[in-house]
């Protein structure tokens, strides 16, 4: 097992030549959870697409799950984003992505993303069209069709990105439940402005002047 399931390095980009980041470093061990508070535009959505092997940083050195390469590290990462990050397919394709997944994995996912009895309840079932950028679904089932993709990939890091901001109190809580199982065990690292979804045994680190300070 890798010392540090994340392990960012000195780190530092610049977008359209503003530095976003400024020789940040975040370590985590294995199953270590860290939730990540600051301003808007303070770095942090940034920050989760570097650690997603999404984007390249301008220096420094990262390693997630004992990966290097962008392309492996984008295999150990899962990632549930801010609003409706669905494609213009069925539910059932928005969670595997392409990839060869069993009926009893696919359900799973879904009962335990709490989204099993809405589906059996639709006409078409996991074939449901979501509609472009998911106009036909509301925002908290977009959010918990995420959660069963990140469920079904079964990644050892979970990147989250305002989950649940979107969302009313109601159905916040109960995404907030489906993210509770999925996180269970695995590395964590979540971004937020409300310190109070951060539930559980995370450490609350802020960043400032694209650096981490403790929380």
């Amino acid at each position: 097992m890798c010392r540090y399931a994340i392990n960012l390095n000195n780190i530092s980009y610049a977008y359209e030549g503003v530095k976003v980041l400024r020789g940040l470093s975040l370590r985590l061990s294995p199953g270590e959870h860290v939730g990540i508070l600051g301003d808007s535009g303070c770095g942090k959505s940034t920050l989760l697409k570097i650690a997603a092997g999404l984007y390249e940083p301008d220096s420094g050195e990262i390693t997630v799950a004992g990966e290097r390469l962008p392309e492996r590290i984008r295999k150990q990462v899962a990632m549930v984003m801010q609003g409706n990050c669905l494609f213009p397919l069925s539910i059932r394709d928005n969670i595997c992505c392409g990839h060869e997944i069993s009926e009893k994995k696919l359900w799973a996912a879904c009962e335990s993303a709490s989204l099993a009895r809405w589906i059996e309840n639709l006409p078409e079932g996991l074939d449901t069209s979501v509609g472009e950028r998911g106009c036909q679904v509301s925002g908290g089932q977009a959010q918990r069709i995420q959660i069963a993709r990140a469920i079904c990939k079964d990644a050892p890091v979970i990147l989250l990105d305002e989950p649940v901001s979107s969302l009313d109190r109601d159905t916040g809580e109960s995404v907030l439940r489906a993210l509770r199982k999925l996180t269970q065990g695995r590395t964590v690292v979540h971004v937020t402005h409300h310190p109070e979804t951060l539930e559980g045994d995370y450490v609350v680190r802020r960043m400032e002047g694209g650096r981490l300070n403790n929380g």
